[in-house]
């Protein structure tokens, strides 16, 4: 694909007026704009292995399972978590269910879970408060990887926002004081697996994609009650990618994934375009710079793990209707360019120094495109790297991917790959996406919370 000068210059101006976050709270998933970029330089190198710390700040046990991402709002973080507290049979006790990995989905659905939003203080480590907002046995089933508190909460100063799927929507003032529940219904998920979209928020709106195998919607709530301002139902089976606010030159647009990409007026709920993605299941959340968005959807191929992802479309503003190019074109009106098999999956996508970055599961493969061209610089395995279901962040020097045993993989843009430093963590379990503020990045594993800190942030030098 060319390009006019002019046009090149316009892009990169995009980029740099969106790639950096005003402030350094980080109140939703992957940040204030939902892009998973720090403003301050990140740790290069930390581990907490046998023998050997360095770069940890503290290390706290959250309790109970989730794999929600923390959120950060000045001092004090908040995450949620679902910790089981009885179960029907005696020979089953709760501390054997921790995070229900490995064990048969029917008898998850047997434990009773404290449903709980949790505010830890950034500096110490120090629990600050624990609530509980719901008791109950869980209204659906998951799969033995998923947790009830996979959902990110969201946080914007004055309340918190916390979402466990078909246990409903909870909001709390910052001293953890309940303000309203809204419940959203009970609906089957594909296979069992649970749920997994996070909310979305802007202004004094929240959005909620609400994607099942009986009936999809999208729905709006607002802040201060949890009343809905509008809902419209999604013609989409279940999907696990989040809601994801495009503020570009034109408008700004709700985009939401599925078989069939769209996007939504955030004030009305209307429907303003749509794109066929040609199949494939949604998971990642698609990010946007500027006027370029970059969407697409998982799609395996038969017999095999590295599948490469599924579509990987560069949409443009303005678009009204169906937008998908005519004839499986590779352009249109609104699609400056499609790329097949581009490595998306799990994992969201990442941009950083003019490329983007995407991270596969189970094959541990990093897929490197131009975010201009749409063309692959490359494609390689990252070494040692099982699984990626945890997403990407940067600091714009760097691109930092934590894989599923706990190790985070820091790699230097370029036209190859170059993973500078990869840092421990003692094989632990870990799907969940880091949070980072001022600096220090907060990452959870299956059994703990971290403040991973430069050097002389930990030990004072």
């Amino acid at each position: 694909m060319k390009f006019l000068p002019v046009q090149v210059a316009c892009v990169f101006v995009f980029l740099a007026a969106t790639v950096v976050p005003a402030e350094e709270n980080y109140p939703q998933f992957r940040g204030t704009d939902q892009i998973a970029v720090s403003p301050t330089p990140l740790p290069v190198r930390w581990s907490d292995v046998e023998g050997q710390r360095e770069g940890v700040r503290w290390k706290v046990d959250p309790r109970g399972e989730g794999w929600s991402q923390p959120v950060v709002w000045e001092d004090h973080l908040y995450l949620t978590t679902a910790v089981p507290t009885s179960t029907e049979t005696d020979t089953t006790k709760p501390e054997n269910v921790r995070g229900g990995y490995g064990r048969d989905r029917d008898d998850l659905v047997n434990v009773v879970y404290d449903y709980q939003v949790v505010c830890i203080d950034r500096a110490t480590g120090d629990e600050a408060w624990r609530r509980t907002v719901k008791t109950s046995r869980p209204p659906i089933p998951r799969h033995t990887t998923n947790t009830y508190a996979t959902e990110t909460p969201a946080v914007d100063g004055s309340r918190i926002y916390a979402y466990f799927g078909m246990n409903g929507v909870h909001c709390l003032d910052l001293d953890g004081k309940t303000l309203w529940q809204t419940d959203l219904g009970v609906f089957e998920m594909r296979a069992g697996w649970g749920t997994a979209s996070s909310i979305a928020l802007l202004d004094n709106r929240l959005f909620v994609q609400v994607d099942n195998e009986e009936q999809s919607f999208l729905v709006c709530l607002d802040t201060a009650t949890g009343k809905e301002v509008w809902r419209t139902n999604r013609p989409e089976r279940s999907q696990y990618s989040s809601p994801y606010i495009w503020k570009n030159s034109q408008r700004t647009e709700l985009i939401v994934g599925g078989m069939v990409y769209r996007s939504y007026d955030p004030e009305t709920g209307r429907l303003l375009w749509q794109i066929d993605m040609n199949k494939g299941r949604s998971s990642a959340t698609p990010i946007a710079l500027g006027d370029r968005l970059f969407i697409g959807n998982e799609l395996r191929n038969r017999g095999g793990s590295d599948d490469g992802g599924g579509r990987l479309y560069c949409i443009v503003p303005g678009g009204q209707g169906d937008i998908t190019p005519p004839n499986d074109a590779t352009t249109g009106d609104f699609v400056r360019w499609r790329m097949d098999e581009s490595g998306i999956q799990m994992a969201s996508p990442i941009y950083c120094q003019e490329k983007l970055f995407f991270f596969q599961r189970n094959a541990g493969v990093v897929t490197c495109v131009d975010a201009l061209s749409g063309e692959k610089v490359f494609k390689s395995r990252v070494r040692g790297a099982r699984a990626f279901w945890a997403s990407p962040w940067t600091d714009g020097r760097h691109v930092y991917a934590l894989d599923s045993s706990g190790n985070t993989h820091v790699i230097k843009p370029g036209e190859s790959l170059d993973v500078i430093a990869v840092n421990e963590l003692g094989d632990q379990m870990s799907w969940a996406t880091p949070a980072f503020a001022d600096g220090q990045i907060y990452l959870r594993t299956i059994d703990h919370l971290y403040s991973i800190a430069r050097r002389g942030d930990v030990d004072g030098s």
